[in-house]
C-alpha cells in the first residue's frame, strides 16, 4: 500500500502535469536546502538525500571525515562509527554518513515548500515556453479571462496567459468575457516577470492562416497565397495562383456561394476581402489588383528595372472613383500588393497629359508631326469637356485610343533606354575581375567606419563596390558619411587594387629556377666535386672563394679534404648567412682588384672569408678576414 507521501507526490505530478524526474529533482533539492539550514551545515559539504516512495521516509547522508575525536559533529565522525559503514575506514576518510535530524519531517516541511513551489513555477514556465515558442507564427486558441481599455487577456492551455495589445486589435472589435477566441501568436518572450506571448487580430499573417484553415486547397498546396495587404477591420487584397492545370485558385478561395470567404469575414469582424488571380505580367496583375474596379482601358509601365516602379492606369471617368477607393484606399492596398506605385487616372486626364508630353518632350517629335491632326481634335474635346458638356461614347473611345499610341511608344523608349542600361551594367560588371564578388565587404582594406557604411548601403561584396564606382560614384558619395576624403580612397583602391597572384605563377616561377642555377652545376664538375641538387646548387655562392686564391695565396682551400657531406652542410650554414649578410656581402675577387689597385674602400666595410674542413671534428668551419691597416685579421 502506497504512503501518504507517495500519494501526495503523484497528485502533484498530475496537477502540474510535469515529468516526474522534474518535481524529484525539486524535492530533493528543497530537502537538502532544509537540512543545511536546520544543523547549519557548510555548503562546500557534500549532502545526499534518499527519498523512499513506499514507506514515505527521507533520510539525509552527509559526508564526514573520519577521526578519533570528535570537535564537529556536523563534519566528523567517530572510527568506530566508520566501521559500521565501511569497514575498510581509517582516519582520514571521507565516507557518507546518515545524519537526518530528528526533527527533521517538521522542519522539511515548513522550509521545503517554497523551494519547492518555486522549483514548479520554474518548471512550468519552461514548458510553457518550450511548448508555446513552437507555436510562433501560428493560430491559438483561448478564453478571454479579462479586458481593459490597454490590453485583453486570454486563457490560452498549459495555465498560460496570452496578451493582446490595443493595437494588435482590430478597430471597432469588441470582447465579452468567456468568449473563445482565436489568434494569431508573433512573438514569445520569457521576462523576469514571466512569460509574455503576443497574440494578433491585425498581423497579416493571421488572415494567411484562416485561410489555409478555411480552405484546403491552399493547406494541400494546390492554390498558393503570392500576396497580402491589409488594412485591418476595412479591407485585405489577396494575391492566389493555382499551381496545378484546371483549377480556378479564386474560385477555390470563395467557395460555393461564397461560404468560405464569408466564414473568414466573420472571423475578422466584417473586413472585406477581395481574392484576385496572380499573373506574371505586372500590367495585367496591377489590372486584376485594382478590382473592385472594372473596364480599365489600360496599364502603362515605367522605370520596371529601378527601385521605383510605377505603373499608369487609366480607367473610365465612371470607374475612376472606384478604382481609387474611399480615401485611396483601394489604390493603396493595390500598390501594396503588387508592389508597384500605381497613378490612377480618368481618360480625359491622360488625354490631357499625354498631348503635353508630344508639345514638351524634344525625342517625340516625329510622332507629334504624325499625329498633328489628331492633337487638334484631342484638344477639342479635352476644351469640351472643361465647359462642362458630356462626351460621346466615340469621343471617350478617340480619346482612349490616342493615350494608348502616346503612352506605348514612351514605353518602347523606356524599354530601349533599359535595355541599354542593362547591356552597360552587363559590360561593366564583365570587366570586373570574378574575385571581386567573392570577396566579402568587410575583408576590404578600407577604414572600418567606411566599411559599415558601405555594407548598411547593399553592398556586400568589392566586386558590387567597384561596380557602383564605375556606374555611378556619385551615389557613394551621397551616402551619409562618406566626404570627399572618403570617396577618394574608395576610388584610389577601386582604381589600383590588385588581386593575389594565382596559384600557377610561384609554380611557373619555380620551375625557372633550376636554370638560373645551371652555371653554378657547371662549375662544380671544373673544381673536382659531384653536380648536387638543384635546391643545393642555388644555396652554393661559395663558389665565388677559387677566385680570392689570386689575392690571398693563405686563404686556400684544399679540395681533396673537402667531401659531399661538408658541401651539404656548408650549402645549408651558407643560406643562411646570405639571408642575414646578403647587403655587406663583397665577393673577395672585387676585393682583390681594389687591392691591386690601392683603393679604398668606401661605405660598408669590406669581408672575405674562407672554409676548411676540420677531419678531427668531422665539421665545416668558416674564417672571416677583416682588414686593417692593409692586414687581414682572422676571426674563427
Amino acid at each position: 500500500m502506497k504512503s501518504e507521501f507517495a500519494l501526495a507526490f503523484n497528485e502533484v505530478l498530475e496537477e502540474k502535469q510535469l515529468p516526474r524526474e522534474v518535481i524529484m529533482s525539486a524535492l530533493e533539492t528543497a530537502m537538502v536546502a532544509a537540512y543545511r539550514k536546520a544543523v547549519g551545515a557548510s555548503t562546500a559539504q557534500n549532502v545526499k538525500v534518499d527519498i523512499d516512495m513506499d514507506k514515505g521516509t527521507v533520510r539525509i547522508f552527509a559526508e564526514k571525515e573520519v577521526s578519533d575525536s570528535i570537535i564537529d559533529p556536523r563534519t566528523e565522525v567517530l572510527l568506530e562509527e566508520a566501521r559500521k559503514i565501511d569497514p575498510n575506514a581509517q582516519i582520514g576518510d571521507l565516507i557518507m554518513v546518515e545524519s537526518t535530524p530528528a526533527d527533521f519531517g517538521r522542519i522539511a516541511a515548513s522550509s521545503a515548500r517554497q523551494a519547492i513551489q518555486q522549483k514548479i513555477r520554474d518548471a512550468e514556465k519552461s514548458q510553457q515556453f518550450e511548448f508555446f515558442s513552437r507555436q510562433v507564427g501560428e493560430i491559438i486558441s483561448g478564453v478571454l479571462q479579462a479586458v481593459n481599455r490597454t490590453q485583453a487577456t486570454i486563457g490560452l492551455d498549459l495555465k498560460a496567459e496570452g496578451t493582446m495589445l490595443r493595437k494588435d486589435m482590430i478597430p471597432g472589435e469588441r470582447f465579452r468575457l468567456h468568449d473563445r477566441i482565436r489568434a494569431y501568436v508573433y512573438e514569445v518572450k520569457d521576462t523576469p516577470k514571466g512569460l509574455q506571448i503576443l497574440l494578433s487580430h491585425t498581423h497579416r499573417n493571421f488572415l494567411r492562416r484562416l485561410l489555409e484553415n478555411e480552405v484546403p486547397e491552399i493547406y494541400h498546396g494546390i492554390v498558393e497565397i503570392r500576396s497580402i495587404a491589409r488594412e485591418p477591420g476595412q479591407r485585405a487584397k489577396v494575391a492566389v495562383s493555382a499551381t496545378q492545370m484546371g483549377i480556378d485558385p479564386v474560385g477555390a478561395c470563395v467557395g460555393q456561394k461564397g461560404v468560405r470567404i464569408q466564414a473568414i469575414v466573420n472571423e475578422l469582424h466584417g473586413e472585406k476581402i477581395d481574392v484576385i488571380e496572380w499573373k506574371s505580367d505586372p500590367a495585367a496583375y496591377i489590372e486584376k489588383a485594382i478590382s473592385p474596379a472594372k473596364s480599365v482601358t489600360g496599364v502603362y509601365l515605367s522605370q520596371a528595372n529601378s527601385e521605383n516602379k510605377t505603373a499608369t492606369v487609366v480607367v473610365p471617368e465612371d470607374q475612376l472613383s472606384l478604382a481609387i477607393g474611399k480615401e485611396g484606399q483601394n489604390a493603396r492596398l493595390a500598390a501594396k500588393l503588387t508592389g508597384w506605385r500605381i497613378d490612377i487616372l480618368s481618360v480625359p486626364e491622360a488625354a490631357s497629359r499625354a498631348l503635353m508630353k508630344l508639345r514638351e518632350d524634344p525625342s517625340l517629335q516625329d510622332m507629334a508631326a504624325q499625329e498633328a491632326e489628331n492633337m487638334a481634335r484631342v484638344a477639342d474635346i479635352l476644351q469640351k469637356k472643361e465647359e462642362g458638356k458630356t462626351l460621346q461614347a466615340e469621343e471617350n473611345t478617340f480619346l482612349a485610343r490616342f493615350v494608348d499610341r502616346v503612352e506605348k511608344r514612351g514605353e518602347a523608349d523606356r524599354k530601349q533606354e533599359d535595355a541599354a542600361a542593362q547591356a552597360r551594367l552587363k559590360a561593366v560588371r564583365a570587366s570586373i575581375d570574378p574575385r571581386a564578388f567573392e570577396m566579402p565587404i568587410l575583408d576590404v582594406p578600407l577604414k572600418e567606419h567606411i566599411v559599415t557604411i558601405l555594407q548598411e548601403a547593399g553592398m556586400e561584396s568589392l566586386g558590387d563596390l567597384m561596380l557602383q564606382v564605375k556606374l555611378d560614384s556619385d551615389k557613394i558619395l551621397s551616402l551619409n558619411g562618406i566626404g570627399p576624403k572618403a570617396m577618394e580612397e574608395i576610388t584610389a583602391l577601386v582604381e589600383t587594387y590588385k588581386f593575389p597572384t594565382v596559384e600557377g605563377e610561384p609554380e611557373t616561377a619555380l620551375e625557372e629556377a633550376p636554370a638560373e642555377a645551371e652555371p653554378a652545376a657547371a662549375a662544380l664538375p671544373e673544381a673536382g666535386l659531384e653536380a648536387a641538387e638543384p635546391a643545393e646548387i642555388e644555396a652554393a655562392p661559395v663558389e665565388e672563394a677559387p677566385a680570392a686564391e689570386e689575392a690571398e695565396p693563405a686563404a686556400v682551400v684544399e679540395e681533396p679534404a673537402v667531401e659531399e657531406k661538408s658541401f651539404e652542410e656548408l650549402f645549408k650554414l651558407e643560406s643562411l648567412r646570405r639571408e642575414e649578410k646578403a647587403r655587406d656581402f663583397v665577393p673577395e675577387e672585387d676585393e682583390a682588384v681594389e687591392l691591386k689597385q690601392g683603393k679604398k674602400g668606401k661605405g660598408k666595410k669590406k669581408k672575405g672569408y674562407t672554409v676548411e674542413y676540420d677531419p678531427e671534428k668531422d665539421e665545416s668551419i668558416v674564417r672571416y678576414k677583416h682588414k686593417k691597416d692593409g692586414d687581414w685579421d682572422e676571426d674563427w
